[in-house]
């Protein structure tokens, strides 16, 4: 396999932009009435203007050819025939398969999944039908109004990113809250919420041998004992999202509420599965469903549109044009609406941990800057905080900014304020400030000379920073599971030209594993432990610090 940054169409990217180097965003602008119309597509509900990042009509054609000459389109028709895309594990990737509804059957290992998949939702929507109607009942016959999604990772980030997204589609009178990290505070703060006799948990792990997992269940189990409960009333307030049966039995979960999924989806991606149940308990199923199917419009448009008029593989073409040839190491999600406002968060996991790899497929470097850096906070609150690096700082970040025209809870003036700020930011991005601009501007102002020439630099702003906007006409179920996939997509997309596996992680191994042994060295508050001597001299001096301190601690 050849490095991509090495073939003649990345060489042709190089030069367009040495040759743009001089070229202003405003200038394209002025120079181009119909950039917009030509740089802007819509699909799935959703409108994508990327006509505000430095791009040409060069520039797309070249990054359509590098996509062919990475043979994007043999990899995208591969991941849907459930190929094992995923190399390193052996693994198919197919995700997209549980949530087609246009009734293809999906294959693997000479299994038909797409029956699998039918027959889980199924007895996923027959749980929470009864749930609902309050056929569930507690150990003291009253009905099971909390959720607590206790997961981490993608068993966490994505079903808690989407019942924020949707708060307006909650079924009336019903709590949920997620549990992800091994901190104690996480869960003890959200026990201190519940009612055991209405609470159900919900235990999300695949293997059902995650640590941070296993830790917080057990914690659950033994504080809804404590409460009253009994061993065989374990199986009424406790269900398990896994392929781990004989471990989900022997925590005490009957196996009738244990909702499967499989090797071929990965974490990250699995919320469209059986690890979306607290999202369906929230919503209703319904809800999810809808949301299912928005996922499978973005599918339907991914797989049938040309590159040229494709919203996920231009999206990634441009991020790639960015992350690459424009220097921009840091990529913003900036979402205009309160509701997402752990969509950043989820996005950071999907395209990290997906994308944040040094070598590629065949395990020889990757020989280009990869995926980048992925931040973000809801508008306005970001432009209080970190918009000043994006406008001023000497760092490229490319942005999107992601709003809905119609607000989901309408308040007076607040959602037309809201949507100024959403289009005035990434204008202000692409236009900047010139010095002459800005001494005009304190002229007007009626400074004085000396003022003037003091304060211009400060109120420069270099312009050209690339953003693109998602826009839709309101946040639904469907429009959220659509915005999804087009990440989704626009990662494998990116990862397919990188020339790297998107859908392993063994990053998150190396920590985890020194933690093992690091846990057998810490004390217990009051307890003596030997100095350690396993490790650097800085973790084993802040180790036997920490242990000094807990031993101390026993006296306060």
């Amino acid at each position: 396999m050849t490095s991509v940054s090495k073939i003649a169409q990345w060489k042709a990217l190089e030069a367009d932009a040495a040759g743009l180097a001089e070229t202003s965003l405003r200038g394209l602008f002025a120079d181009d009435p119909g950039r917009f119309e030509r740089f802007s597509l819509e699909a799935a509900g959703l409108f994508l203007d990327y006509s505000k990042n430095k791009i040409t009509d060069a520039v797309v054609d070249h990054l359509i050819a590098l996509a062919t000459a990475a043979d994007l389109e043999g990899a995208r028709a591969r991941m849907v025939a459930g190929e094992a895309i995923n190399a390193t594990e052996n693994r198919a990737v197919l995700h997209a398969a549980l949530r087609d509804f246009a009734g293809r059957t999906y294959h693997v290992g000479g299994e038909d999944v797409s029956r699998l998949v039918y027959a889980e939702r199924t007895r996923m929507k027959d749980f929470c039908g009864r749930v609902h109607d309050g056929a569930v009942k507690g150990r003291t016959g009253k009905a099971l109004d909390t959720v607590v999604n206790i997961g981490i990772g993608g068993s966490d980030l994505g079903p808690l990113m989407a019942v924020e997204a949707l708060r307006p589609y909650w079924v009336k009178g019903r709590r949920a809250f997620f549990v992800s990290n091994v901190d104690g505070q996480h869960l003890a703060d959200t026990l201190a919420q519940l009612d055991p006799e209405t609470t159900l948990f919900v235990i999300a792990s695949k293997t059902f041998t995650t640590e941070e997992t296993l830790t917080n269940a057990q914690s659950a189990r033994a504080w809804f004992l404590a409460q009253g409960g009994a061993e065989e009333d374990i199986a009424k307030h406790f269900v398990a999202l896994s392929t781990n049966e004989h471990a989900v039995a022997a925590f005490g979960i009957d196996a009738d509420n244990m909702f499967r999924f499989w090797d071929w989806v990965g974490g990250r991606y699995s919320l469209w599965s059986a690890i979306g149940l607290s999202i369906a308990l929230q919503v209703g199923f319904d809800n999810f469903e809808k949301l299912l199917r928005g996922a499978h419009a973005m599918d339907e448009h991914f797989r049938a549109a040309p590159l040229r008029e494709n919203m996920p593989a231009l999206l990634a073409l441009v991020g790639l044009w960015n992350r690459n040839f424009m220097g921009a190491g840091a990529h913003a999600v900036l979402p205009y609406d309160q509701h997402l406002h752990r969509l950043p968060a989820y996005l950071q996991q999907l395209d990290m941990e997906s994308n944040g790899k040094r070598v590629r497929a065949d395990g020889a470097a990757v020989g280009c800057a990869t995926g980048p850096v992925i931040f973000g906070e809801p508008g306005t609150n970001g432009q209080h905080a970190f918009y000043q690096l994006m406008h001023q700082g000497t760092d490229a970040v490319s942005a999107d900014f992601i709003a809905a025209a119609v607000s989901q809870t309408e308040l007076g003036d607040h959602h037309e304020k809201l949507l100024a700020n959403f289009l005035a930011q990434p204008e202000a991005l692409m236009r900047g400030r010139t010095q002459e601009e800005a001494r005009e501007e304190l002229t007007g102002e009626g400074r004085t000379q000396s003022a003037i020439d003091r304060l211009a630099p400060h109120k420069v702003f270099p312009g050209g920073r690339p953003t693109n906007a998602i826009l839709m006409e309101k946040l639904t179920p469907e429009t959220l599971g659509a915005l999804i996939a087009l990440y989704e997509h626009k990662i494998f997309c990116q990862g397919v030209i990188w020339g790297i596996n998107s859908f392993d992680q063994f990053g998150v191994e190396l920590g985890k594993q020194l933690a093992r042994t690091v846990r057998g060295e810490l004390a217990a508050i009051g307890e003596e432990k030997p100095a350690a001597r396993a490790h650097d001299a800085s973790t084993n001096g802040l180790i036997d610090r920490i242990n000094a301190i807990r031993r101390r601690a026993e006296g306060n």
